[in-house]
């Protein structure tokens, strides 16, 4: 498979992935987090997807198309290990976390994905939803939407 190709299988997942959560943690209260601004794609598709919610957004520094800046005091720049303990600090209650962190070294990503397990579970709302590319720890995993192959994305609840 072309590596354009499983781009689009990506990004459909992840399209499918991100719709299948905002309908399943509609009864929770809480807000988002979106972890990896990059150009602010899946951002932007969470607003519209989740109007109603307050999305905060973690990332080292701030690259995201000008229509995609989340407000300013939703924006959290620096690294997540800091980022993440601030907002435990701040008694932030996340309904869905989006995890898209990443260098595209599978061994690092999944060591970092691994250790930020721990930083995001005191975040979540029991009930609440981690969807992501990368292994987790800590959380329940669940199977996603019908149309995502296995594998190619992850999707946990949080205790």
């Amino acid at each position: 498979m072309s590596r354009l190709e499983s781009m689009r299988r990506r990004l459909t997942a992840q399209i499918d992935g991100l719709n299948w959560a905002a309908k399943a943690t509609a009864g929770l209260t809480g807000d988002v987090l979106e972890m990896g601004l990059g150009n602010g794609r899946t951002y932007d598709h969470l607003r519209e997807r989740m109007p109603d919610r307050r999305i905060w957004v973690i990332d080292r520094q701030l690259r995201a198309h000008p229509d995609c800046i989340p407000p300013e005091r939703d924006f959290l720049e620096g690294e997540a290990d800091a980022m993440l303990t601030d907002l435990a600090r701040r008694s932030a209650r996340m309904v869905l976390t989006h995890y898209d962190f990443g260098i595209g070294v599978p061994e690092d990503d999944a060591a970092e994905a691994l250790r930020l397990s721990a930083l995001i579970a005191p975040v979540m709302v029991p009930g609440g939803l981690v969807v992501t590319q990368q292994a987790m720890t800590g959380f329940t995993q669940i199977p996603g939407p019908e149309s995502i192959a296995q594998g190619r994305y992850f999707f946990y609840r949080a205790g």
